[in-house]
């Protein structure tokens, strides 16, 4: 481990994605875009806007998911930035398609050493 890094589980923080968390993100995209077919079949983006809009307490959940993404946004153009990549496709995709961005941010990102990703 490099000086100034702090390991915890299987992820370097200042490090990369290990093919295990990659193999875990995949499982959580697929099951992610099982959900998200459906509903978008079945209630199309209109419907999605009524179920936000329905009440307070649906409006109150949907703020809470854009200010986690917001959250994670942050994070993103931190850790691309510190990897040498281009964060802002990534922001940019995630305000479009919300979590589908990071999650495929994370399969996409480099592994903490050669033997790892």
């Amino acid at each position: 481990m490099k000086e100034g890094e702090e390991r915890r589980g299987s992820v370097r923080l200042g490090g990369g994605t290990t093919a295990r968390d990659r193999v875990l993100v995949g499982i959580v995209l697929a099951a992610f875009a099982a959900l998200t077919a459906p509903a978008l079949v079945v209630d199309g983006l209109p419907g999605t806007i009524a179920a936000i809009t329905h009440n307070w307490a649906s409006l109150q959940i949907y703020v809470d998911l854009v200010l986690a993404v917001l959250v994670i946004w942050v994070w993103m153009h931190a850790d691309a930035r510190a990897a040498g990549r281009n964060p802002w496709p990534w922001i940019v995709a995630a305000f479009v398609v919300g979590m589908f961005s990071p999650l495929l941010y994370l399969l996409t990102r480099r592994g903490a050493s050669a033997g790892e990703g």
